[in-house]
């Protein structure tokens, strides 16, 4: 397999003395055939080795990135469990190269199917699952469950980590409970396509500005059937600026989080802290 282009954005080093959290992750612009999860496999292990080669301690992935989305009945067919065969080989690799893994695929329990992301870490030991809250459209409602669990999230390396699965977070209300939850770093896999391009380029800023924290936007660049991926994965600082910015094709972003940027950010612009909750009460009843 031809490996993607690898960019990387990085933080000058701020010296021993400060104690904050980095953590160095890479993002996986793209994704394997569909329906082909042996291929998805061998896709991950060698973004895996490539992330670990470039310092990076976590690699995300697209939505449902091991199966496919736009697969149709293909989906009952490869839904298995948070602990079935699929995550045994997802745990080798991450205990193989050290790196902790954020994939998607469909989950079954008690005869239903979940949009779930699942993270892992670099021994392979589960940190946390998640299940897509907010349906888009036909494809996701025909095929798929809601999830009912608001805020996912995990530890890694001292930050703070949550979990949103692509529409989750055009929702304001979902990005701002986690940031009221103490998430450093939201990651959102997804699979957007065109002609939403918006949402990659002004919404997701907006979601890291108004609550002060890093967003991790990663998406696939390829066709499936008729959804036309527009790529455009990002990592965005908590002052709403870009770090990383993929354009159309495949590509490997790496970059670094630091809690002391987000720390930063959050004083000298105090949204949560300005915050009157009683005022709001009425707008989130119905």
């Amino acid at each position: 397999m031809t490996s993607a282009p690898d960019r990387t954005g990085r933080r000058a080093d701020r010296g021993a003395a400060d104690a904050s959290p980095t953590l160095r992750i890479a993002l996986d612009q793209g994704a394997g055939p569909s329906g082909d999860v042996e291929s998805a496999l061998r896709r991950l292990d060698a973004r895996a080795r490539s992330a670990a080669e470039a310092g990076a301690r976590l690699l995300a992935s697209p939505e449902m990135s091991m199966t496919g989305y736009n697969i149709g009945a293909d989906i009952d067919r490869l839904a298995e469990p948070a602990d079935g065969p699929l995550h045994a080989e997802v745990a080798r690799i991450a205990a193989a190269t050290g790196v902790a893994l954020l994939y998607g695929y469909p989950e079954r329990e008690n005869g239903r199917v979940f949009n779930t992301v699942r993270l892992v870490d670099g021994t392979g030991a589960p940190l946390a699952g998640y299940r897509k809250n907010h349906l888009f459209g036909s494809l996701d409602r025909d095929a798929f469950a809601p999830g009912d669990t608001p805020v996912v999230q995990a530890t890694l390396d001292g930050l703070r980590l949550g979990l949103l699965i692509c529409y989750d977070v055009e929702f304001p209300e979902m990005v701002r409970a986690h940031a009221l939850a103490g998430t450093e770093l939201l990651l959102v896999p997804t699979a957007l396509m065109r002609p939403y391009t918006s949402v990659a380029t002004t919404v997701l800023p907006a979601r890291a500005l108004e609550n002060g924290l890093f967003v991790a936007y990663v998406n696939r660049c390829d066709r499936e059937g008729e959804l036309d991926y527009c790529g455009l994965s990002c990592l965005i600082g908590p002052d709403g600026g870009e770090i990383l910015r993929a354009g159309a094709d495949e590509e490997l972003l790496v970059a670094d989080v630091d809690a002391a940027a987000l720390r930063e950010t959050r004083a000298a612009t105090p949204y949560l802290d300005d915050r009157r909750p009683e005022l709001y009460a009425s707008l989130t009843d119905g």
